[in-house]
């Protein structure tokens, strides 16, 4: 079990039971006491749990989004293949808004250097396309970033996106499900969606399969907002069905 994988399910594995103990967690694990004590101390710092003597405790209501560093390593493989088919789809010349996220960050690396316009929404992706050479042209929106998640949010980002049109907008998503449509985790996540969707004449949404199926707290929008969905082979294949029912593209890959 990678480093990663392993933080990912102590981090799942507090969540859910509320406290867990060092014995506990090395037992599901199967990684001695002092590495999962490590790994404790390790989460802590990213604010997904406190430690207490012998254990830990979270630090995350139930349905809460993880912090971004843990999600950073989650579903890499699957992120990338994502990212690779997204970017297939956008042609030269095309002005694109990107999402924040961790997909959509694999996104921006794939499209630094490529023939195109993209604004990004978050501090993570503008690092990474600051630098890109000519023929890529950055675009940087105002607004508010989250702490340890560089989204970009508020009236700012929200005036930055009103004033322009852009081809494809590439969205993470929190949730999708044919139903109860797109959702983010908070409202100001929700009206920045809902301002990008407005302003572009695409919507391809990026989603690994953990995400489809899922309700989260903010509604975004009816799923069939959304023209195209890129997403791997572990999303439920009755909701991908119901997706396509819909009128979406859905392409898994």
């Amino acid at each position: 079990m990678s480093t990663a994988e392993r933080h990912r399910l102590i981090a799942q594995a507090v969540q859910e039971a509320g406290t867990a103990t060092v014995a506990e967690l090395a037992a599901l694990t199967g990684a001695s006491d002092m590495t999962v004590r490590r790994d404790l101390d390790h989460l802590a710092a990213q604010g997904v749990l406190e430690r207490f003597r012998g254990g830990a405790r979270t630090l995350l209501l139930r349905g809460e989004e993880p912090p971004f560093a843990l999600r950073a390593h989650e579903a890499m493989d699957a992120k990338r293949r994502i990212a690779a088919e997204v970017v297939s789809l956008i042609g030269d010349g095309e002005t694109v808004l990107l999402d924040s996220g961790t997909t959509c960050l694999e996104v921006a690396r794939l499209l630094h250097g490529r023939q195109v316009t993209v604004m990004p929404l978050s501090l993570q992706a503008i690092g990474i396309l600051g630098d890109a050479p000519e023929p890529t042209r950055l675009l940087v929106p105002g607004g508010r970033p989250r702490p340890g998640e560089g989204a970009l949010t508020g009236p700012l980002t929200l005036a930055s996106l009103s004033a322009l049109r852009f081809d494809t907008a590439v969205l993470g998503c929190c949730g999708l499900t044919a139903e109860d449509g797109m959702t983010a985790y908070d409202l100001d996540e929700a009206a920045v969606k809902k301002a990008a969707i407005t302003s572009a004449r695409r919507i391809v949404a990026a989603a690994d399969g953990s995400k489809l199926g899922r309700t989260t707290q903010a509604y975004v929008g009816p799923s069939t907002l959304v023209h195209i969905l890129v997403t791997d082979a572990t999303a439920p294949t009755d909701e991908t069905a119901a997706l396509e029912g819909r009128g979406i593209t859905v392409k898994p890959v």
